[in-house]
């Protein structure tokens, strides 16, 4: 393959995206198709394939780059509003992010006591109505990330908030939601969003993030 194909393939990509008729989704569609064609292409040229594999390459590329776009549906825009009614008054916010996934930021003092992992009284009536949403939305995928503050070290912090994710998770199985749709990590204390030197700025830090996204098909 050569440098000004990859050129022209790079090129059709962003100008694509920059159609000004496009909706944001569209737009990264786009963009990952195309930068997909050039990875793919790049690939098939890298391994030594003749001009017929390289295209194919190309074409598998464009269709797993256009594959991961997220897609705000009706059942999405529900689920939203469902959950802005059972958070209301709670601290917790909800929000649609850039890339059309559905985002709660749940505090520490909603969800889970200092060094615990055990889910509070207050955050169990919002994972219900949650785990409601998700029955009624089944081709929405969940993502679930536990946060500490600075308090202690890494070696207590980054287990604890993997805890904090998986008992999320487990909750939300025991009423009914596959667990392989639900996916978990741990940040310790590596992404604060409020300064830990004082005890509010760690109360913020101390949250659970859970994002909904429903992938284009």
């Amino acid at each position: 393959m050569t440098k000004k194909t990859l050129a022209v393939l790079t090129v059709a990509a962003f100008a694509a995206a920059g159609c000004a008729n496009m909706s944001e989704t569209q737009q990264r569609t786009a963009v990952g198709t195309g930068l997909g064609a050039v990875a793919g292409a790049a690939l098939g040229s890298a391994i030594g394939g003749s001009g017929t594999a390289t295209r194919n390459m190309a074409v598998l590329g464009a269709a797993a780059g256009g594959i991961g776009t997220y897609v705000w549906s009706n059942r999405m825009e529900q689920q939203r509003q469902a959950m802005q009614q059972a958070t209301a008054g709670t601290g917790v916010t909800v929000s649609q992010t850039a890339d059309n996934q559905l985002k709660l930021d749940v505090p520490s003092d909603i969800s889970f006591a200092t060094n615990s992992a055990t889910i509070t009284p207050q955050f169990r009536p919002i994972l219900e109505r949650f785990a409601e949403t998700l029955h009624a939305n089944p081709a929405a995928t969940v993502r679930i990330i536990g946060h500490t503050d600075s308090t202690g070290n890494d070696a207590i912090n980054d287990p604890l908030s993997v805890n904090r994710a998986a008992s999320t998770r487990q909750f939300l199985a025991d009423r009914g939601v596959n667990p392989n749709r639900i996916a978990i990590d741990g940040r310790g204390s590596r992404e604060p969003i409020a300064d830990n030197a004082t005890a509010a700025g760690r109360a913020k830090n101390r949250r659970v993030e859970i994002y909904v996204g429903e992938l284009q098909g």
